[in-house]
């Protein structure tokens, strides 16, 4: 498949790179680390990274504004994607052809031609991978090195995660063999406003545990206002009861508007199932989904209590 990518994109003059709504380093990574490598390695080439910018990851690239006539006769790559309506932008569909590039589950196998890999720590570390299979005929240059860099620190936690394998450290050495500046770079991907902060101080005090290490945080409106945090920046505090001793696995519950974000996060028992029930998805151990009610989130936490209890 991967042969196949790289001739399709060679057959094309105009690519247009697509990734999923509220957009996490590797979802930039790889969206971006891609189109970079095409672009060094076709400079005659159009290429546009496209979707809805999120602030606190512009520091890794901005996407570019396209009209609707760019996509006649494009091809569109759509990164870290598992589901349509995910895609941001959704004018994905109005290309020539649509390569779908992912590592989450495929429940929804879109596209005219799909790379799928559920093995990969992130989509960045595939999209490393498909340079190494073919460096001869690509150019990894510190741009795009450090984009791919970010998205596998992102959705690897800093190479703790389960998910980070041999091969996702190889490849990674890669990467910092150019000389963009990583600390800086962990700098920009962690650090924290005070505010923000602060309301990780209040998740510390106010989550639920029970004997079965099934654990809740509720983070209301009024609440999040009375912190001055955002549902976005919220949602980057998901970890921080992750080192409570005898957790097995969590929720957020992020009110934003008339919905609610529930966070995902386990450290064993499959809780991505539990997620689909919802409409959600992800990987076994890191999910999300949207609720509508109090009831759905009393229904969706006792159903984690049982996935516990059973661990």
């Amino acid at each position: 498949m991967k042969n196949e990518i790289l001739q399709t994109i060679k057959q094309y003059d105009t690519i247009i790179l697509h990734r999923h709504v509220r957009p996490d380093p590797d979802a930039y990574g790889s969206q971006m680390g891609l189109a970079e490598i095409i672009r060094a390695s076709f400079p005659m080439k159009k290429v546009y990274s496209v979707g809805n910018d999120e602030a606190s990851l512009q520091f890794l690239g901005k996407v570019d504004e396209i009209t609707d006539e760019t996509y006649k006769e494009a091809l569109v790559i759509v990164c870290d994607t598992a589901n349509q309506e995910r895609v941001s932008d959704q004018r994905y569909h109005l290309g020539q052809k649509l390569i779908k590039i992912d590592h989450h589950p495929n429940d929804d196998a879109y596209g005219d031609m799909l790379w799928v890999n559920t093995d990969a720590s992130s989509c960045s570390e595939m999209i490393v991978d498909f340079w190494e299979n073919f460096s001869d005929e690509l150019l990894l240059n510190e741009t795009a090195a450090r984009l791919l860099y970010a998205g596998i620190v992102g959705d690897t936690g800093r190479f703790l995660y389960p998910s980070t394998t041999e091969e996702t450290l190889r490849l990674s050495a890669h990467l910092v063999t150019f000389p963009f500046d990583r600390p800086a770079l962990y700098r920009e991907l962690y650090e924290l406003p005070k505010n923000t902060v602060k309301l990780s101080g209040y998740i510390l005090q106010n989550f639920d545990m029970d004997k079965n290490g099934a654990a809740t945080v509720y983070l209301s409106d009024t609440l999040l206002n009375e912190y001055e945090v955002n549902p976005r920046d919220a949602s980057a505090l998901v970890s921080s009861i992750e080192n409570v001793e005898g957790i097995k696995a969590w929720i957020m519950f992020i009110q934003e508007g008339p919905v609610f974000r529930a966070r995902l996060r386990s450290k064993g028992p499959v809780i991505n199932e539990l997620a689909k029930e919802y409409g959600g998805g992800g990987h076994p151990l890191a999910s999300g989904a949207t609720l509508h009610s109090d009831e759905e989130i009393k229904e969706m936490t006792k159903k984690l209590q049982l996935i516990c209890a059973d661990k």
